[in-house]
């Protein structure tokens, strides 16, 4: 079985498509802005369900749309943990999986052309994004690149992959397709043969221009393609408020603060509400208003006191982004750090509108599940 390969002519990017083929749940590497309707068209025709996004490096030459077809399409969104692409949903590490039907895609850490970059084993493929490409490899010169980490990537990572393995590379830019492995491995002309001090010399050597999108790109696709604009960035900062609470937050920011052990994402919809919508595994159920009548949790301050024990920022969400901002509030007047959630579980379109920034956490590609 092989993967759909598509291909993107203004960025020469590889896209790729894997399924399985009984349940028909599909998984997409490295798509591009511009094909979005491409790839929606192609999961279409072959009946596909798209459960996840995946990068395997934040790209410097085109902008990716895996935000958007998180959206779209409801899948969930993946990237290394290393490039610093704060929107996406599960932040992979080496060796880790993600599953799509009966399917595994393994996730190896190849760094070099970034620091973060990975490639991915699926049976006997591997997508290896810019890190190994066909006669060639992806360059070392700026994103945290190192040559000596490229070359222990590729020659001791992926050549250690059986000899048939086929390689499906990111770019290709005279019509090649894919190689294997073991072609790789005696006739790649920067690697193979090659000592590690002659690698690093014909890197340092190359003196390419400058990737012609990269100040777009990279900030861009830090944000999973969800900001075109160079204050992408803005996405992952707190926003400040008048007063009341800390300030607000964008549902990728407080996900990546709840990841990294800073603060406790509490949710303050009902029971009825995450029972019959969905809830985000982890959270803290706390209602800040509960049925009949929708009556004042008299609970509530007691139990967001425990809720940030040992002095961690709180990160509220409840349906749209209202609820929370008085939830925050009250927390703030007990003396906690906390913040709302813009938009909330399921976002609302003018809020998020009003305030410029994007909202709803289940729409974004982030972890949530139903009952």
């Amino acid at each position: 079985m092989k993967p759909i390969q598509l291909f993107d002519p203004a960025s020469s990017t590889y896209t790729y498509v894997l399924f399985d083929q009984a349940t028909r749940e599909a998984l997409i590497i490295d798509p591009v802005d511009e094909q979005i309707e491409r790839d929606l068209a192609t999961l279409r025709e072959y009946g596909l369900k798209l459960v996840w996004t995946v990068e395997t490096h934040a790209h410097a030459d085109h902008i990716t749309s895996a935000g958007k077809l998180a959206e779209l399409a409801g899948a969930r969104t993946a990237a290394p943990v290393g490039c610093g692409i704060g929107t996406a949903g599960v932040q992979l590490q080496h060796g880790e999986t993600l599953s799509f039907g009966g399917e595994v895609l393994k996730a190896l850490h190849t760094p070099g052309h970034t620091e973060g970059s990975m490639s991915f084993v699926w049976r006997n493929h591997v997508f290896t994004g810019d890190t190994l490409l066909i006669n060639g490899c992806g360059r070392t010169d700026f994103q945290s690149g190192s040559a000596q980490a490229l070359f222990h990537s590729i020659t001791q990572i992926l050549f250690a992959l059986p000899d048939d393995t086929t390689v499906w590379p990111g770019h290709d830019y005279q019509g090649r397709t894919h190689s294997t492995i073991g072609q790789e491995k005696t006739g790649n002309a920067r690697v193979a043969g090659k000592s590690e001090a002659e690698f690093v010399a014909i890197m340092a050597a190359l003196n390419l221009p400058k990737p012609r999108r990269i100040d777009e790109a990279v900030p861009a696709n830090l944000t999973s393609g969800l900001r075109h604009d160079l204050d992408g960035a803005l996405l992952m900062q707190p926003s400040p408020v008048q007063g009341g609470y800390a300030g607000d937050v964008s549902a990728p920011l407080a996900w990546q603060w709840v990841q990294a052990g800073e603060a406790v994402l509490v949710d303050v919809r009902t029971d009825a509400e995450r029972e019959w919508v969905g809830f985000v595994p982890g959270a803290v159920p706390l209602a800040w208003k509960q049925w009949p009548g929708m009556a004042l949790n008299p609970a509530f301050d007691e139990q967001i006191c425990a809720a940030a024990a040992g002095d961690k920022k709180l990160v509220l969400m409840c349906r749209s982004g209202v609820r929370s901002i008085a939830a925050a509030k009250r927390a703030t007047e007990l003396g906690l750090e906390a913040y709302n959630i813009l938009g909330g579980f399921e976002g609302d379109p003018d809020a998020q509108a009003q305030r410029g920034k994007l909202g709803g956490w289940r729409h974004l590609g982030l972890p949530w599940r139903q009952n």
